[in-house]
């Protein structure tokens, strides 16, 4: 009995080891020799690949302005091919605004103009940029720019007298041209036709329109409800800024 006894025992351990043997050569969830997962042995698992798209999480946003090296725009400048001129007597006095969006706190410097073609011919004066907030109340402006419409049709940075710091919202870039000068010369870059940018807008929030007559400087503030699009129809195309 004993000598049966002792073998029965011998041979339960070795089943027992044959079967520790076999579960520590594979890994759960994985193949035979692995290593266990967790252990220092083994390669770690290769974090997932993250995406390497403008914008993230794999969406394509297109061009930025800071791609650029810019703030903000009214619109990719690779698509303000129109040219938009207009007659003294269309728009000499009245103050063109573009309405444009911040998402983020800004510190504005320079309002950006492009420039198409000049009329060397042109007798200007009292001409300016200027920036509204949603209440029409004038944040900053240039000087007189009439000496910058004469020369160099580019895209151009037109300082602020004063730069301020814009929170994210809502603001109006406002134009003011004055003096003489030829229709089809003048010419500024246009993002789209006038009539088209205000699908869905009402005043006081439309994407481009025009306030008051006579004007030679930007007023203190506006009273955006009064935004009219009457000038606009005419084909004064929604001009094209930017922000740095």
């Amino acid at each position: 009995m004993r000598t049966r006894t002792t073998a029965v025992s011998t041979g339960l351990a070795a089943a027992l080891a044959a079967l520790l043997v076999l579960a520590g050569c594979t890994s759960p969830g994985g193949n035979p020799g692995e290593s266990p997962r967790g252990s220092g042995s083994g390669a770690a698992t290769p974090p997932p690949v993250a995406s390497t798209a403008p914008g993230g999480a794999g969406v394509y946003e297109g061009p930025r302005p800071q791609d650029q090296n810019l703030l903000a725009w009214t619109g990719d400048p690779n698509d303000a091919g129109h040219v938009t001129a207009q007659s003294v007597a269309g728009v000499a006095g009245r103050v063109t605004l573009v309405r444009i969006v911040l998402r983020e706190r800004t510190a504005w410097s320079n309002i950006w103009l492009g420039l198409a073609g000049i009329d060397p011919n042109a007798r200007l004066s009292d001409c300016r940029l200027g920036v509204y907030d949603a209440r029409g109340t004038l944040r900053a402006s240039t000087a007189d720019i009439s000496p910058q419409l004469m020369t160099d049709a580019i895209a151009k940075p037109l300082p602020l007298s004063k730069p301020f710091t814009a929170e994210p919202g809502t603001y109006f870039v406002a134009l003011l041209l004055n003096g003489s000068w030829a229709t089809n010369a003048l010419t500024l870059k246009s993002t789209g036709a006038g009539i088209s940018v205000n699908a869905g807008l009402t005043p006081p929030n439309l994407r481009y329109s025009t306030v008051l007559t006579g004007q030679t400087s930007l007023p203190a503030t506006l009273n955006l409800a009064e935004q009219s699009t009457s000038t606009i129809n005419t084909g004064w195309g929604s001009q094209w800024y930017a922000v740095s």
